[in-house]
This record gives C-alpha cells, sequence and structure tokens, in this order.
C-alpha cells in the first residue's frame, strides 16, 4: 500500500474504504471531507494512517475516586415502563443475533490479514436465495466494486455491516429498510470463478471472522 488511493471513475468514499478496512466517517474525518462525501476522479485519498478504535467512555481506572461522585440515594419512586417488560431484539454482538445468509456448505474460512479472503464462501446453485443476516439498511447495492461482482451491503447499526457478493441478480435497493432473513439477492457467481456466496461482517469497517457471530450449524449446511 503506497498510503493513498487515487480515485478512479465509479469510486465512491464508501466503497474505498470498504477496499481499505475504513469506516466511512473515519476516512472522510481524516481527509477532511465533508457530508455528502462528494470525491472526483484524481483525487488522492490518504488511507494510510487508520485510527484506532476508541476505549468506551465509561471505562475507569481502580485506585482513581479523585473525580467519582457518589450517586444521590434519594430516588423518586416511578413505574415500570411497560417496553421494558417487552421482549428484545438479540443483539448483533451476539450469535443470536444472525442468521445464516445461505443454506450452503461453508467451503473457505476467513484469514486473518487475508486481503484475499476477508470473509467466507459458502456453497449454492445459480439462483438460490441469500438472505439477510440481521436486520438493517442497504447501503451499498450495484457492482461497483472491484473483486465483488454484484453486491450487497447492509449496515446494522453504528458499528456493524455486512456484505454479500458475487450474486447473480440483486432484489434490494440503496436505503432500503431490511428484515433479517428477508431474501435480498439471488446466488450467482459474478465476479469469480464459480457460483457461491461469499459473505463479510465488518465491526467498525474492519473485517472479523462472520463465523464468531453466526449461530453453529450442522457441517453440512443447512
Amino acid at each position: 500500500m503506497t498510503g493513498f488511493h487515487v480515485v478512479e471513475k465509479g469510486d465512491t468514499l464508501f466503497s474505498i474504504a470498504w477496499t481499505y478496512g475504513w469506516d466511512y466517517r473515519e476516512l472522510a474525518n481524516t481527509n477532511s471531507i465533508r457530508h455528502p462525501y462528494t470525491i472526483y476522479a484524481g483525487q488522492k485519498i490518504d488511507v494510510s494512517n487508520r485510527p484506532l478504535v476508541k476505549k468506551s467512555a465509561n471505562t475507569t481506572s481502580v485506585g482513581k475516586t479523585s473525580k467519582w461522585k457518589p450517586k444521590q440515594e434519594k430516588v423518586t419512586k416511578r413505574t415500570a415502563p411497560a417496553r421494558l417488560n417487552t421482549p428484545k431484539e438479540p443483539s448483533i454482538g451476539t450469535k443470536k443475533g444472525w442468521k445464516w445468509p445461505a443454506k450452503g456448505k461453508l467451503i473457505e474460512g476467513f484469514l486473518a490479514n487475508n486481503s484475499q479472503n476477508k470473509g467466507i464462501d459458502i456453497a449454492g446453485n445459480l439462483g438460490e436465495s441469500v438472505n439477510a443476516a440481521a436486520a438493517g439498511t442497504v447501503v451499498y447495492a450495484g457492482k461497483g466494486l472491484r473483486g465483488y461482482g454484484n453486491l450487497v451491503i447492509i449496515k446494522h447499526d453504528s458499528k456493524f455491516l455486512s456484505a454479500y457478493a458475487h450474486t447473480s441478480r440483486i432484489l434490494v435497493r440503496e436505503k432500503e429498510k431490511i428484515k433479517a432473513g428477508q431474501i435480498i439477492a439471488e446466488i450467482g457467481s459474478t465476479g469469480t470463478d464459480r457460483v457461491k456466496l461469499h459473505f463479510e461482517i465488518r465491526r467498525n469497517g474492519r473485517p472479523v471472522d462472520p463465523l464468531q457471530f453466526l449461530p453453529k450449524r450442522y457441517s453440512g449446511g443447512g
């Protein structure tokens, strides 16, 4: 990596951020690019010094109590809101929050620090359904990212994104709200040499092993 990406026709700030493992907001901030993040062909984007993930502000050091303030003992009694009793959606930070995006057999796993395999590959037949692994909003639906073919990217919250590559047909549009398990595309071979689904999960822009989040299933798939 030279430290800079020279923008080509068809590039977007989001696609560049995805390629280099950045969060697009961090990349915009680093390069002083303001919303709506307009870039132009020939522009140099600094992709060299990715910010470290900030630690939670709630983390405190044991023994440092000079700024600590005790909670007030006097508390006004309130009736618990009804919504507290309603079941919460499973957190996508856990295995219960994710679903497998396809029924096929796992044919290739995630390899850390391998730029060629930032996710997992799932076997399938041409035209089989690709399902959203969790609820969210479509932030990309197209074929502009080299090596991914027809690609759908879903934003789940401020941390997590998921991607579904090499599809034969995309069935959703950008900015569309998606439910967990909803059919979003069909398995294909665009941008690759065999019919399969390439699936990625990214946390704060960085690729992570999807198997850390997907629920266990029988080794034969399904």
